[in-house]
């Protein structure tokens, strides 16, 4: 099985690097400042599952789990492009009880964002019932962009910056923190794309 994945994770960078950040969601630019911009976000469909794991190794797995799933284990063997961001984001969700509180404060949600040609309704259903389809609603977000690492010390570094700069700009954020990651894990660390969101009230 291990072998599997790994030429799963393969395949997928070879795509990825062929399609990359071609789809992404769609937003407008509400406004820019000095550390980060403020987008409205369209609505977009997402494929996602739950990783109980530290925060370094959630997004690996998801990465796995999620990568079979679009790359055709789901009814109908279907293949889908894949697009960027890859957003992990931390909760407190229980994944057989989508609307309940749980006590798992290590659980990490894992999305991928399905390209705009799909939708709920023409989206294959998955075979492995850990990923779930699910519409992401519009939304403003505060959005701080970096380079480099992916890395929890590099992460929390600029989630700082971000929360701080929204203080300044007198802005209140809700939720938990999506961190966004447009490169495949080959990609030089220099060259990396990386953002970290804030839905804002």
């Amino acid at each position: 099985m291990r072998g599997f994945h790994y030429l799963v994770v393969c395949a997928l960078v070879l795509a990825w690097s062929s399609a990359m950040a071609i789809d992404e969601p769609r937003f407008a630019v509400v406004s820019a400042h000095d550390d980060f911009e403020v987008r409205r976000y369209e609505p977009y469909v997402v494929a996602e599952t739950v990783v109980v794991a530290a925060a370094e190794e959630a997004g690996n797995q998801g990465f796995r789990i999620l990568a079979e799933y679009i790359f055709g284990a789901n009814k109908g063997s279907r293949k889908i492009e894949m697009t960027a961001p890859v957003a992990q984001t931390s909760t407190r969700i229980a994944m057989t009880a989508p609307v309940a509180q749980s006590a798992r404060p290590d659980g990490y949600v894992v999305q991928f964002a399905m390209p705009r040609e799909w939708s709920l309704e023409t989206l294959p259903e998955p075979i492995d019932s850990r990923v779930v389809l699910r519409t992401m609603p519009g939304r403003t977000l505060a959005v701080i962009g970096y380079s480099g690492t992916w890395s929890q010390s590099r992460y929390l570094e600029h989630l700082g910056k971000l929360q701080d700069a929204l203080a300044r700009a007198g802005l209140s954020s809700r939720g938990e923190p999506i961190w966004a990651r447009y490169d495949p894990p080959w990609k030089p660390w220099f060259l990396r794309r990386n953002e970290i969101w804030l839905e804002l009230e």
